[in-house]
């Protein structure tokens, strides 16, 4: 009889939401998150650790599912909150804007993976449901279980339990979710809480939470009567309800049928309201996510910027909060309990009180990351090797993945090896030399059984190029060829010690600003304009439509397709440009005399689009831009563009009946060579070995691309419109490499002090030679400019292979009249190869015809 009940209870639920008990979480949830009840997710067998009195048992509702229970209950308490802290980036900042009526505010508890000894649900085919994609997260408090206050809308809480039912729902910091409790929290507690956190600066937040008492309310959180969870409004319905309820307490939700119903879709798309209201994401690994940085007894204040500086090209900048731990700060102050990392930095002994306190650390949880430090313990020491110390050496890293990646570092001059006790090793090796010595460099080791870690290190992933006392050439070529590969290395590590190194929020598009070189050029400009904008001063275009005020109005928008151009030249100022500089290395008749500058942008090449058909020639426009989300490269690329790049788009017109007009693929090298020339026709800067290569890219020598070139034209009657985009890296060294690096590398060599560049000066200069240029080749044809040409580009004398790697021999000769590479195959005479139909790359030595 009671198998009996059983089933037709299902068959009831079924007929009512559907097979699954995804459709009864729902609808519950969705009922009563008004009313004074609690939601809870839990693992255990059944509500046996919140067993309510007898009288209201049957009152209550429960559906378990393998080792999981959801049932409801009276309102929740919350134990004493003194000791919980506000996350750093928190909705707590504002209350007016948290727990609407439609929010759900809950505890999640969760334990660390070494101690989830529980059994398991055999694993859905669902996906996976990460905790911190539905929910803002409020405040947390460490320990055994962690626990997070949050808050979700009801749909993504009930994703979240369902999840939880169903062993998807993963936690940001790798531990097991083991309860997720429904609370409220009153209105006072959050604008208490709200004038509490802007007035304390974040180290403050974090190092005296334990002394704070008003974090949040010990009080009770919330009252009211308890409530009879209802499976159906449907009044002929209560008597089965209530019959069947004490049974479907401790019944398994495993064998329901898998009847078809729309239930049994996917779920439903989560909700992303709390992204949308401003609420960043934060980390959430146990710890609060603060970094520290240990550089032993000395102040050590370039180190650290240095060191700081690396970290923020790898984690994100909004996530994470980077702090130096002094010396004296080690023993006395509360950083233990509030950091995720600590980096050590020193080869400075570790005295033995400091030692025990980041010891401490490892056992509550934390991560250490160790770059060439003296810092070691069970199972590892540390051996000196002179003849390695401030030398570099091939390494082969192993990732997490299983593959190994090779690459060039400098090393320390030390290296690991194990001591095992008792035969057990907790030291994995991460990576050795490439010698015979196989020389262990890299290990990763663990520590207690609350999740502590440390990735010791004695190859300087940490130090960038310019940083090192690296005399020889072959040394800098090595080490910046490797660059990209040291970062690769560096934020895989940072990503096993729960870091995220995603890529970083996209920044917002900032307004253009109308500059010029020459004022009564800009006069001329804002009268022309006058007679092309609508009454509401927008000039439109299929691209990107620019509205032209004098200043700029706090509420203006700011979208891809439509941008305000600021004309009031007096209020512009920036640090990443100047005018000043742009003005004085501007040398040209027509060209660049019309700058559009705006910090970030989607991309140059569309600014100019709305203007440059109609604009009189001797207006000469040029897009200028510090920053691109979506710069473009040749082939459909995109073009990366961080700040130190040198980023623009400039116009330029050419008669289709002329030298240039009918050789139109020449423009892209002529951009290229007025690239370098802007450098190496610099008095003293004339060695630089800045270089072009084939079809339009910027080389390093023959190593590195540092810059390249993007042309579109168009023919309207007998002209050629033609915008040039072109970027090049000045003072950006990470990850690859920059103008400023080879200007350092030349001081280095021939003990000069040339200073470092900017991006101003050289896209000026860029544009003066570019103009130049133009004139010769017009006037004398490809034979006035091959010869610069040919002095800087970097195929002199090489050999290729045709078609394949196997293919035939062939010399590169040089360039046509109309721009096309020419090869040499013995016994075959000269080809030309044109840059759309085949892959030329020259680093393989390789011409690979594409089908």
């Amino acid at each position: 009889a009671r198998a009996m009940l059983i089933t037709l209870c299902y068959l009831y639920l079924w007929a009512r939401w559907g097979p699954r008990s995804a459709a009864l979480i729902r609808r519950t949830v969705r009922r009563l998150h008004r009313s004074r009840c609690s939601f809870t997710f839990c693992r255990c067998a059944g509500p046996a650790a919140r067993q309510p009195p007898p009288s209201s048992r049957e009152e209550q509702v429960c559906l378990r599912i393998g080792n999981k229970v959801f049932f409801t209950d009276e309102t929740q308490f919350l134990e004493d909150l003194n000791r919980w802290s506000l996350l750093l980036i928190s909705p707590f900042i504002y209350p007016d804007k948290l727990l609407q009526a439609e929010h759900i505010a809950f505890v999640t508890e969760s334990i660390s993976a070494q101690t989830d000894n529980l059994q398991k649900v055999p694993g859905s085919s669902k996906e996976i449901v990460k905790w911190s994609d539905y929910c803002s997260p409020l405040a947390y408090k460490p320990g055994e279980p962690y626990k997070l206050i949050a808050e979700a809308s009801i749909d993504n809480f009930s994703s979240l339990g369902i999840a939880f039912m169903e062993d998807r729902l993963q936690m940001d910091n790798g531990m097991v979710p083991h309860k997720i409790v429904s609370v409220h929290l009153q209105e006072s507690t959050l604008k208490e809480l709200a004038q509490v956190a802007p007035s304390k600066s974040k180290l403050e937040k974090e190092s005296d939470h334990e002394d704070e008492s008003n974090s949040l309310s010990d009080k009770e959180i919330g009252s009211g009567e308890h409530h009879h969870l209802h499976l159906s409004s449907c009044h002929e319905c209560l008597q089965l309800e209530n019959s069947t309820i004490e049974s479907v307490r401790f019944a398994s939700a495993e064998n329901i049928p898998e009847l078809s119903d729309d239930c049994n879709s996917k779920l439903e798309e989560k909700n992303d309201d709390y992204l949308a209201r401003g609420i960043k994401r934060v980390n959430l690994s146990g710890k609060p996510p603060n970094v520290l940085i240990y550089l032993g007894s000395e102040t050590a204040k370039v180190e650290f910027e240095q060191l700081k500086s690396i970290l923020h090209e790898c984690i994100d900048a909004d996530s994470y909060t980077i702090y130096q731990l002094r010396e004296e700060q080690v023993l006395k102050d509360p950083w233990i309990d509030n950091s995720l990392l600590l980096i050590i930095a020193t080869e400075e002994p570790i005295s033995e009180e400091n030692h025990k306190q980041f010891m401490r650390f490892l056992s509550r949880g934390g991560k250490i990351l160790g770059f060439s430090s003296s810092f070691t313990f069970d199972g590892i020491q540390i051996k000196r090797k002179n003849k390695l110390k401030k030398t570099v050496h091939e390494l082969v890293v192993s990732k997490m993945d299983s593959t190994e990646i090779k690459l060039n570092l400098l090393v320390s001059g030390c290296i690991f090896e194990e001591v095992t006790k008792d035969g057990i090793s907790k030291v994995k090796t991460l990576s050795r030399l490439n010698n015979a010595n196989k020389d262990v460099v890299i290990v990763h080791l663990t520590y207690g059984d609350s999740g502590g870690e440390a990735i010791l290190s004695q190859a300087h992933l940490e130090l960038d190029i310019n940083s090192m006392d690296v005399q020889t050439e072959e040394d800098f070529n090595l080490l910046k060829i490797s660059n990209t590969k040291r970062y690769e290395v560096l934020k895989e590590i940072l990503m096993s010690l729960g870091l995220s190194c995603e890529i970083s929020e996209i920044p917002a598009l900032t307004p253009i600003y109308l500059l010029s070189s020459d004022e009564e050029i800009h006069l001329a400009f804002l009268k022309w304009l006058e007679g092309n904008v609508d009454t509401e001063g927008l000039r439109a275009s299929s691209k990107v439509s620019l509205k032209f005020v004098s200043s700029l109005e706090s509420k203006m928008e700011i979208t891809p397709s439509l941008m305000p151009v600021i004309t009031a030249m007096g209020s512009f100022s920036s640090e990443h440009f100047s005018l000043k500089t742009y003005q004085e290395n501007l040398q040209t008749k027509k060209l660049g005399k019309i700058l559009l500058f705006t910090e970030v942008t989607t991309t140059t090449m569309n600014l100019l689009d709305g203007l440059m058909f109609e604009l009189p020639e001797e207006m000469g426009l040029i897009a200028v831009a510090v920053r691109q989300t979506q710069g473009k490269g040749r082939g459909g690329n995109v073009w990366l563009s961080p700040v130190g790049c040198a980023l623009s788009t400039l116009h330029i017109t050419i008669p289709l009946h002329s030298n240039l007009g009918q050789r139109i693929p020449f423009v892209q090298h002529l951009v290229s060579l007025a690239v370098v020339e802007s450098v190496r026709s610099i008095p003293g800067y004339e060695e630089i070995d800045l270089r072009v290569k084939w079809p339009n890219d910027i080389y390093y020598s023959d190593l590195m691309k540092l810059g390249g070139v993007l042309v579109n034209s168009t023919l309207t009657e007998t002209t050629f419109h033609i915008l040039i985009g072109f970027g090049f890296n000045v003072n950006n060294s990470n990850p690859t490499i920059c103008i400023n690096d080879l200007i350092t590398k030349f001081n280095k060599e021939e003990g000069t002090k040339l200073k470092a560049l900017t991006a101003d000066c050289l896209i000026a200069r860029t544009v003066t030679v570019l103009e130049r240029l133009i004139d010769v080749f017009q006037e004398k044809g490809p034979n006035g400019v091959l010869p610069s040409y040919y002095k800087y580009w970097v195929h002199s004398g090489k050999q290729v292979r045709l078609r394949d790697e196997e293919g035939p021999i062939a010399w590169i000769v040089g360039i046509d009249d109309y721009g096309f590479l020419q090869v040499h195959e013995e016994g075959k005479g000269v080809e030309s190869v044109h840059p759309d139909g085949n892959s030329f790359d020259m680093l393989k030595n390789l011409i690979v015809p594409k089908h």
